[in-house]
């Protein structure tokens, strides 16, 4: 593992930059080990929206882990009753502007609708709306813009049979809201909800959870670990904390000055994560991990100073009244 580690330093998006740009002159291999099958952005909300090429082995592995949390759910709960109906599809947009690579006019859109749309099994089965009718909608990502695709995820779904949501936990509760202020009614009065899959922030079961629950009723929350870059963990039990995908990422946790891999962690322990995946090795992904025991981890939050010191004020505060 040393020997990987002086190999390959870890890396950040900036670090990465000028081998994207490689890869849009036409040398895929200065980053990645096959030919880009699309190229996708994340939503920005650090900053500028990161853009980056993703090949036909990290979209199999997405939509490979990505599906573990529902299925696992189905299993542990013997509820069948969630796979048979329709999941609501509030990504974003696939397509937003388009680029030269290689010469050659491409286009790329937000991940969590790329995802959607590449995805053969959601595609033909359980997605409403589709992906391409979410498109057709446009690029923009303001209120008015969400406020026409909350109405035509309203409109194709209303009267079927849905069964979960899957998506960023802030846009599931702000399409709730949407429907009950512009059709009198929240989610849980229309469709009888077996599952929430929830994404993209910190404190889910602690901040939103009850929020979902009053709009959605009493289906579970169960929490995913997603991000443009990977399907990294998810939630596998009543317990609300992550079980890392060990089979598709190699996890490493820095401390200070010290690099630990994600299992050799004791709880309590925690740090800035490492990622190593089919696209890039050992990336510096930006958010923080704490192990919470028995192999079990939460992410708490983006590594930024106000987490930090929010983060080292509560440890102390629970060492205090413990």
């Amino acid at each position: 593992m040393d020997e990987y580690r002086r190999s390959f330093p870890a890396v950040t998006y900036r670090d990465l930059v000028s081998s994207f740009d490689q890869v849009r002159s036409g040398n895929y291999l200065a980053i990645i080990p096959e030919p880009p099958e699309a190229w996708v952005m994340t939503r920005g909300t650090t900053g500028t929206p990161k853009i980056i090429p993703v090949t036909k082995a990290h979209i199999r592995q997405i939509m490979t882990c990505g599906a573990r949390a529902l299925l696992n759910f189905s299993v542990r709960h013997q509820d069948a009753r969630v796979l048979d109906g329709a999941i609501l599809n509030l990504n974003f947009p696939s397509v937003v502007d388009t680029m030269l690579v290689n010469g050659v006019k491409v286009s790329y859109g937000y991940s969590s609708g790329t995802y959607a749309r590449l995805n053969p099994s959601l595609r033909q089965t359980s997605l409403l709306p589709r992906q391409e009718d979410i498109d057709a909608l446009g690029p923009g990502i303001t209120k008015r813009d969400w406020q026409a695709r909350f109405e035509l995820v309203y409109r194709t779904a209303h009267a079927k049979n849905v069964t979960g949501v899957m998506g960023v936990c802030p846009v599931i509760t702000s399409f709730a809201r949407y429907c009950r202020t512009k059709h009198g009614a929240l989610p849980k009065d229309l469709w009888e909800m077996r599952a929430l899959f929830c994404t993209s922030v910190p404190k889910i079961h602690t901040k939103y959870r009850p929020v979902l629950r009053a709009q959605y009723g009493g289906a579970p929350v169960v929490e995913m670990y997603t991000a443009t870059e990977g399907a990294f963990a998810q939630q596998l039990d009543e317990l609300p904390y992550l079980s890392p995908n060990y089979d598709a990422y190699l996890f490493e946790v820095e401390m200070g000055s010290d690099t630990m891999m994600l299992h050799e962690m004791k709880r309590g322990q925690w740090g800035r994560l490492v990622i190593s995946s089919c696209l890039f090795p050992r990336y510096r992904i930006g958010d923080l991990v704490e192990c919470m025991g028995r192999h079990y981890f939460r992410v708490f939050g983006r590594d930024r100073l106000r987490t930090l010191v929010e983060h080292r004020l509560y440890r102390a505060l629970t060492r205090w009244f413990t």
